[in-house]
Formats: structure tokens, C-alpha cells, sequence
């Protein structure tokens, strides 16, 4: 069958030929241009930022690959590791909030809900699958992914990725080490090879393994080459060990250096501009530098991955009021409440604090009460315009709210002595932590080309005068330059001294006060914990964040979320982070590993949480099945209310440089009193150990604990020994 064009090679894939195929003898009959077309985003650098500086990041989709002449539709991005970022778009909580409810399934329909979104907002590909691991939680960007531990990171991101993928193209990111902000552009991360692949990739190896469309490589360098044109990382590990047959796309404008070099890498398309491709390619496929069979390559991938993904992309798109529909608001509120961690519930009078009843008169106090706190302002951010504040959710839930800004601390104060109960909420914003978007390197601005293409700009600037408008929250006029913020990482773990001393005078003037605590990732508590009873960690919870929140703490909803993270007692506990580093090395200790190999208690162990019942684990059994290792058990509710516990499996390997390993986990919900079942299936591979005299993998053998427990540090954990 010859093929043309793109609908010749739908009919031939159909027909029987194979995907590789079919896109092989579409690429043949393109021209040398188109083949270049397919290597980079189809905007123009000058006029794509200067739209860019004008919130066009919202305003449409960036477009790559599209030739109308043979059909070929291209891929259209947008981001949404919390929502579609183009349009008016329902916010869901952060990554990391949804990570704390260790809960695969919910994080399904999660992306159903965030693929239906994009789909009707015009995009076909999103980047919102971010899994980076957080090394320390200074990050600026650990909001966007979901904790410290890559087995739960990669179940989670897997799930993500399968709701999305049932609407768009998911890309994964960032590929890979990179885990610092304010030195993305610059750093060099040395990593050996065995901590590389056992801490900082498996988690995208699950993800491939669950089939995602495409990855985006990092900005930073990994053991001396920027990640954009790694060809260890791009080549040699992605496609040649793990089989990954979808295509790489860059980080956004500054995702490589050498246009050459990134094509023989492995790296596909440079988005989201013509620019460093654009001017280099010609002159270097001249040279010799680079070959056509190699731009060939990457194009095919391209256009590969569009034939396989065809019948998800010519589906009908949702109506365009599937953006913000009421199913995805409750779902959003949903995940909001069962993101809440419980992590402090102690008596006042012989009662815990927590639930308390809506008759219950309320002090909601901070100075984030009354604010739309939806985290990061940089390329995750979201434009919803329907947002409840913390202060809303209570008003809606409670007879009898009074609200002071807490400015005024001896005010605030008084209101809460007035009051049953006093909230206070505290933590962070855009301002404290987010994607950097500060300084660039010289370096990196003189890869920016003089000038556009004439037909190129001509061609977008009609698009976007033909696009439909785009509401701007009104709650973004404060903002400064109203668009992307800062962001960078954070320059402490702990809560801003006026935020503390609110705390202390409230807890002062009312013993039943409930620290609420707003944010991406820990926040060391060690110094004022003990002056109240109640301390929740809610998060960046999108926009139902308020209602979320208040179905918890009055007890609507029983809290079942777990830390997806160690909060350490002090910052010293941690491992080292310099946001500003040229150079940094990455181990394989970092968060629960890096505290029980020093010997240090954390102030909440990962995977825990509280809830408003109790549970026990009972007649807990690990056998040994061929090629898996089941555990089964049972949880009990020895409590009075309906809950659900997270039971962890942790896998303790004989070489004791060698870390354990979270292996495995499951949600159990359990009515008061009753008694539920579980089964959880590790494969032995989940063991097995980085061989780095064969560069492959070791097999799991000799004498290993699984422990079965609550938490990393649970003491009532069920260990039991097993040879393999």
C-alpha cells in the first residue's frame, strides 16, 4: 500500500502494517524541510516569548509537527500537573496532595478528569506527569511531584498517566536527577550508576512500563552532560534497556545547547520554538555533524507515537463545558479532603480537639485563612475562577465563624478567645517556594536568534489573533507583573516568625487551637507543636481547598491521608541542599533512609498519618509465589467511626549499603468495628539490586525482612525473614 500522507498511514496500520512501518514510509515521502519541521515546535522564538510574557501559557496550546500538506496533525502542549493550564480550568490539589492519599485509583480519575479538560481546551499532549523525587524538601517544585519514594512516586505518576492517556498523550518529566530549582540551568548532578537506577529512575520506568506517548528531558546536567543531549540517559537507558517507543521532547525553551549533539542523543523535539534546531541543523546536516538517517529517526518517532495514540486523538472532543464541570468541582473537593494529613489530634478535657460539630462557634485566624493559596505561579499554574478559600470552606460548614487576618496578633488572639475552637492557618505561597523564572545565564541568552522567521511569526501572530479570549482571575491583579512569579526553592523549612508567634498567642488565648498548614512539601514543626493540640497538613488543595478541609475537621470525612514524606525534627537531619550549586552529588539516602541511617528520629516518619479512628494490622502471612512475594493480613477498626488505614510493605535487602524499600502498599477502607482483608502482590524484581560491573540487573537472593507496618517507623510493624 503506498502512503502519501498521515490518513494513507492510518489505513495501513489498520490494515496490518506495523506502526514503525507505516510512519517510516510516511517520513520518506516529507521534504527536507518537513523532516526539520518535526524536530521542534512550530512557534517562533521572539514572537512565542513575547507571547508568552502576555500569558499566552494560558491562552493556547504550543504546537509541534504539524504539516498540513501530507495531514500530518502534529501534537498541541499544554501542562497540568493540577489542571489544564489553558482556559478557565477546574484546580485540583497539587501532586503532592494527591500523593498523600496513597491512593492509585483516586489519582486515576484524577487524570480522567484533567484529559477530559485538556481534550476540550484543544491539547492533544500534557506534561502533567511530573515525578521528579524529592531529595530534600527546600525544592521549589516539590508540590508538583508526589513524595520522596520512587516506588510510590511511580505507581502514583502510572496512574495519572493511564486517566490521561484515555483522552491525550501524557509526557512524564523531568528526565531526569532534577530535584533543585534555582540551579536547574547550571547544575551538574554526579550520580553513580547504582543510585541512579535504583533511586532516581525507577520511577519513570514504571511510568514508561505503563506506556506514556513521550518524556521531557531535564534542564540540568547528569554526570557531565546536560540531560537534553544525554545520550546514556536519552539512548542508551531509555530506549535500548527500557524499550521506551514514544518520543523526547525538551524542557521549554532552554532544554538543550547543541542542536547536533541532541539529535544524535535521542532528544526528538526541542520545544516549544524554532530556535537553537532552527538555526544550527542546516549548517551541522551540511557539515556531516549530524546525518539525515538520524533527523529521519526522530521524526518517525514522532509520527509513530501520533499513529499509535490516533484512535484517543480523533475521538470527539468533550464539550467545551467540560472545563470546570460540576463532577470535576466535587472531585476536586473530594481529593482535597482525603489529601488532608492528620498529623497532631491530642485531648483537651478528656476529648480530642478534632472533629469538632458545626454548632461549634469558630476563630479562623492567619493571615492565608481569607486567600486563594493555590501554590506554584509558574508553568502549573491554573486559572480558575470559581476558588474557595479556607475561611469560605468553614463558613459554609460551621453556625458561627469570626475571622481576623492575624496582622494584628493581640487581636487575633482576643477573637480566638472568644470563640469554641481556633484555626489557624499558616504555611507558604508562590511567593516562598515555586518554578524558578529569575535570572538566566548569559550563555543560554545568546542561543535566542536575532531575528524569527518572516512566514513563521506572520502564521502564529494570526493564530493567536483568532483565538477566543481567555479570563484572567481578577485575584491575580495583585500579583506582581500578574503573570509567573519567582518561584525558587525554599530558604527555610519552617514557618515565618510572625506566622509562629500567631500560633503561640492564639494557643495562649484558646487550649482547643488547630494549626492548619498550607504548602509543598515538610515544614520542621519542633519548635511550637507542642503549644497546641490539633496540626493538619492541607496543602496547596486547589479550588475546593476550603470545603476539602472543613468536610475533615468536622468530621464529615474521616482523615485517611499519609505523609508521602520524612519532617525531620530539625533541618540538620536532612542531607545536604545548596540551591545555588554549580555542581552536586545525589546518593541513595535522602528523606526516611538518610534519618535511619544517621541514627535520627523524625518528627513524622514517612507514611504516617492519624486518623479519627484506630486500626490494627492481625493475622499478617508473607509467603513465597514463584516469581512474587504475597502479603496478606487484615486491618481492623478498633474505633468508632468508618475509616481507612494505608498498609506499607518495606523490603530490607542483605547489603546493608543498600537501602530498604518501600515495595508496596494498599488503601483499605474499614467500617467501625469490622475487620478487612488484603492482598498485596510484590514481584521479586522490586528487589533485585543495579549490577554496575554488567550494567544490568542483579537478581534479589540470600536473606531479606518484608515488613509489614503503618509507617516507615512503625514499632508495631510485622517483620518477618524470608531467603530468596
Amino acid at each position: 500500500m503506498t502512503i502519501e500522507n498521515f490518513e494513507d498511514a492510518r489505513k495501513a496500520v489498520a490494515a496490518g502494517t506495523s506502526v514503525a512501518d507505516a510512519a517510516r514510509a510516511l517520513v520518506a515521502t516529507m521534504t527536507p524541510a518537513e523532516r526539520l519541521w518535526c524536530l521542534d515546535g512550530d512557534a517562533p522564538t521572539l514572537a512565542g516569548m513575547a507571547f508568552l510574557a502576555r500569558d499566552g501559557y494560558h491562552h493556547d496550546t504550543f504546537a509541534s509537527a504539524a504539516v498540513d500538506r501530507i495531514g500530518l496533525p502534529g501534537f498541541a502542549f499544554s501542562d497540568g500537573p493540577r489542571g489544564t493550564v489553558v482556559g478557565n480550568a477546574t484546580c485540583f490539589p497539587v501532586s503532592m496532595a494527591r500523593g498523600a492519599t496513597w491512593d492509585p485509583d483516586l489519582e486515576e480519575r484524577v487524570g480522567d478528569a484533567i484529559g477530559r479538560e485538556l481534550r476540550a481546551s484543544g491539547a492533544t499532549l500534557t506534561g502533567a506527569v511530573c515525578v521528579n523525587i524529592l531529595r530534600h524538601p527546600a525544592w521549589g517544585r516539590a508540590q508538583e511531584t508526589y513524595g520522596e519514594d520512587p516506588h510510590h512516586v511511580g505507581e502514583l505518576g502510572a496512574a495519572l498517566t493511564r486517566g490521561l492517556q484515555r483522552h491525550v498523550m501524557a509526557c512524564v518529566k523531568h528526565f531526569a536527577c532534577n530535584s533543585m530549582e534555582n540551579a536547574r540551568f547550571t547544575v551538574d548532578i554526579s550520580v553513580d550508576e547504582a543510585a541512579l537506577h535504583e533511586v532516581y529512575l525507577p520511577h519513570f520506568r514504571r511510568i514508561v512500563d505503563e506506556g506514556v506517548a513521550s518524556v521531557m528531558s531535564a534542564y540540568n546536567s547528569v554526570n557531565g552532560e546536560w540531560c537534553g543531549q544525554n545520550k546514556e540517559l536519552l539512548h542508551d537507558v531509555l530506549r535500548d534497556e527500557w524499550g521506551f517507543d514514544g518520543f523526547v521532547i525538551s524542557d521549554w525553551v532552554f532544554g538543550l545547547r547543541d542542536a547536533a549533539v541532541s539529535v544524535r542523543a535521542g532528544l526528538d523535539v526541542e520545544m516549544p520554538y524554532r530556535m537553537v534546531r532552527q538555526q544550527q541543523l542546516p549548517d551541522t546536516l551540511e557539515r556531516g555533524d549530524v546525518s539525515w538517517a538520524e533527523v529521519d529517526v526522530c521524526a518517525t518517532r514522532v509520527v509513530s507515537t501520533l499513529l499509535r495514540f490516533d484512535d484517543v486523538l480523533s475521538a470527539p472532543a468533550p464539550a467545551p463545558e467540560t472545563v470546570g464541570a460540576p463532577a470535576h468541582r466535587a472531585l476536586a473537593r473530594e481529593v482535597a479532603a482525603r489529601s488532608v494529613v492528620l498529623l497532631r489530634n491530642t485531648a483537651v478535657d478528656g476529648e480530642p480537639v478534632l472533629p469538632f460539630d458545626a454548632a461549634t462557634s469558630v476563630a479562623v485566624l492567619g493571615r492565608l485563612a481569607g486567600t486563594v493559596n493555590l501554590g506554584d505561579s509558574g508553568s502549573s499554574d491554573v486559572w480558575d475562577l470559581d476558588c474557595a478559600t479556607i475561611l469560605d470552606g468553614l463558613q459554609a460548614a460551621v453556625r458561627d465563624v469570626t475571622h481576623a487576618d492575624g496582622e494584628d496578633v493581640d487581636r487575633a488572639a482576643a477573637v480566638a478567645a472568644g470563640a469554641d475552637v481556633a484555626v489557624v492557618v499558616v504555611g507558604y505561597t508562590y511567593v516562598d517556594e515555586g518554578e524558578y523564572i529569575g535570572q538566566v545565564d548569559p550563555d543560554l541568552i545568546a542561543l535566542i536568534p536575532s531575528a524569527d522567521e518572516p512566514e513563521v511569526a506572520a502564521a502564529f501572530e494570526a493564530r493567536i489573533a483568532a483565538l477566543p479570549p481567555t479570563t484572567k482571575p481578577p485575584r491575580l491583579d495583585s500579583r506582581p507583573g500578574g503573570g509567573f512569579g519567582t518561584g525558587g526553592d525554599r530558604v527555610s523549612l519552617r514557618l515565618r516568625d510572625e506566622d509562629v508567634a500567631l500560633i503561640r498567642a492564639v494557643a495562649a488565648a484558646n487550649p482547643r487551637t488547630v494549626v492548619v498548614i498550607q504548602g509543598g512539601s515538610a515544614v520542621v514543626v519542633s519548635e511550637w507543636i507542642y503549644t497546641v493540640p490539633a496540626v493538619v497538613q492541607a496543602w496547596y488543595g486547589g479550588c475546593e481547598a476550603g470545603p476539602g478541609l472543613a468536610d475533615v475537621l468536622v468530621g464529615d470525612v474521616n482523615p485517611s491521608a499519609r505523609l508521602p514524606f520524612t519532617v525531620p525534627v530539625d533541618e540538620t537531619d536532612l542531607p545536604a541542599f545548596d540551591r545555588d550549586a554549580k555542581s552536586f552529588t545525589y546518593d541513595r539516602w535522602h528523606g526516611w533512609w538518610h534519618l535511619a541511617r544517621t541514627g535520627r528520629e523524625p518528627a513524622f516518619p514517612f507514611g504516617f498519618g492519624l486518623s479519627y479512628t484506630t486500626f490494627a494490622l492481625e493475622d499478617v502471612d508473607v509467603s513465597l509465589a514463584g516469581d512474587t512475594i504475597e502479603i496478606e493480613g487484615a486491618v481492623r477498626n478498633t474505633g468508632a467511626r468508618d475509616g481507612a488505614d494505608v498498609v506499607q510493605v518495606y523490603a530490607e535487602l542483605p547489603d546493608p549499603d543498600a537501602p530498604a524499600r518501600l515495595v508496596g502498599f494498599a488503601r483499605v477502607g474499614v467500617e467501625a468495628g469490622a475487620s478487612e482483608a488484603f492482598r498485596i502482590t510484590v514481584p521479586r524484581d522490586r528487589l533485585a539490586r543495579r549490577d554496575v560491573e554488567t550494567h544490568t540487573w542483579k537478581p534479589a537472593a540470600g536473606p531479606h525482612s518484608v515488613v509489614v507496618g503503618r509507617d516507615a517507623c512503625d514499632p508495631a510493624a510485622r517483620r518477618v525473614d524470608l531467603v530468596l
